[in-house]
């Protein structure tokens, strides 16, 4: 058995067979680069594992017993009613970096033990328990729809044995659903637990493709919802247009906060967009800004429409002599000229501009 990721020709883990290599197998993929590095002889390997569940939901359980885990096997692990199968996304050191960075400790009540690796007969139990979850969402739709009930219920998490089921709805207001549990509960004969959750996170379980054409980022390896505020596209020089900025969940992007900090320090050399430059021609403004390529557009009070392109070097100058109480003479003494380019003329050699060139009939030959 080969792995598609992998070069090796036997690979523990791929699929049912233990770990992948490369980390890359299944949603939310962690790679692991403490895996290639020896540890001492008396380092003793971490217990706590990191174990994935359905739509890239996470939680750590301890292994105790010692069991021969790797990264994509399915482990049955422990719950406070029943049992539940999941995949193993993480182990050793690294686990311990997230614990720290969720500030979970080892000792807490919430990591439960990792009963045992799960058997073929499991893995078709938690298949079967799957099924269920289409007709389950469909149908409790409808009850909540039958009881006027303004929610949203997005998806639908069984147990692997099967005798529990989440149900995780959206709502702008309080909503008592009391009574939709004990309907459904009596339909699908299983412990019903509602989970409310965000915009965000429906977006993250139900997927889909962004604007920029790929999958969403939320969907495949973001894990970690940050507030995003219209500041960071105020930084950016971007329109606050609100059907560009936000995504599928309607919210702000994401995105929006991944290159806002190189944006936030190339801002630090740059004047304050509300300074005014004085020259003896008139005050002047500045009207927008290019901050990768160091470029500010200045224009006069009395002539808003004639832009001056100036390096951000020339404009400190400015702003230089205008504290030392000297005016220069006016804004087009620090405009850089640019050398003309020659264009050069197409010539139409073959003739593909003419429009008719198709309406001839061509002769055959005999």
């Amino acid at each position: 058995m080969s792995c598609l990721n992998c070069s090796n020709s036997i690979v523990p883990g791929c699929k049912n067979n233990g770990s992948c290599k490369t980390g890359n197998c299944g949603k939310m993929p962690v790679f692991d680069w403490l895996s290639n590095i020896d540890f001492p002889e008396n380092h003793k390997p971490f217990n706590v594992v990191e174990v994935r569940f359905k739509n890239g939901r996470k939680e750590y359980f301890k292994n105790e017993k010692k069991l021969k885990i790797h990264m994509g096997g399915e482990v049955i692990v422990q719950r406070n009613q029943g049992y539940d199968l999941g995949v193993v996304s993480l182990t050793g050191e690294l686990v311990k970096l997230q614990l720290k960075r969720k500030k979970i400790k080892i000792n807490s009540k919430e990591i439960l033990i990792i009963s045992r690796n799960a058997t073929n007969k499991d893995i078709e139990k938690w298949n079967h328990a799957k099924e269920r979850e289409s007709y389950s969402m469909k149908r409790s739709r409808e009850l909540a729809r039958q009881l006027n009930l303004k929610m949203k219920i997005g998806d639908v998490e069984f147990q692997a044995d099967n005798s529990r089921a989440i149900f995780y709805y959206t709502s702008d207001q309080r909503v008592d659903f009391r009574e939709l549990i004990k309907l459904i509960a009596d339909e699908l004969k299983i412990r019903v637990e509602m989970k409310q959750i965000g915009s965000r996170q429906e977006a993250q379980r139900m997927g889909g493709i962004g604007s920029c054409g790929r999958e969403l980022c939320c969907s495949t390896w973001l894990n970690d919802f940050r507030i995003v505020s219209t500041s960071a596209a105020r930084y950016q020089q971007l329109s606050l247009n609100p059907q560009k900025l936000a995504g599928q969940c309607g919210k702000l992007k994401c995105c929006l906060n991944f290159e806002l900090d190189n944006y936030v320090e190339a801002l630090k050399s740059f004047p304050k967009s509300k300074l005014k430059l004085i020259t003896k021609k008139g005050k002047a403004f500045i009207q927008k800004m290019d901050i990768f390529k160091r470029k500010i557009w200045v224009s006069y009070m009395r002539e808003t429409h004639i832009l001056f392109e100036l390096d951000i070097e020339e404009v400190n100058k400015i702003i230089d002599l205008n504290k030392k109480d000297q005016i220069p003479e006016s804004l087009e003494i620090f405009v850089n000229k640019k050398e003309d380019v020659k264009n050069f003329d197409y010539d139409n050699v073959v003739g593909q501009e003419s429009i008719t060139r198709f309406d001839k009939k061509k002769i055959k030959n005999n």
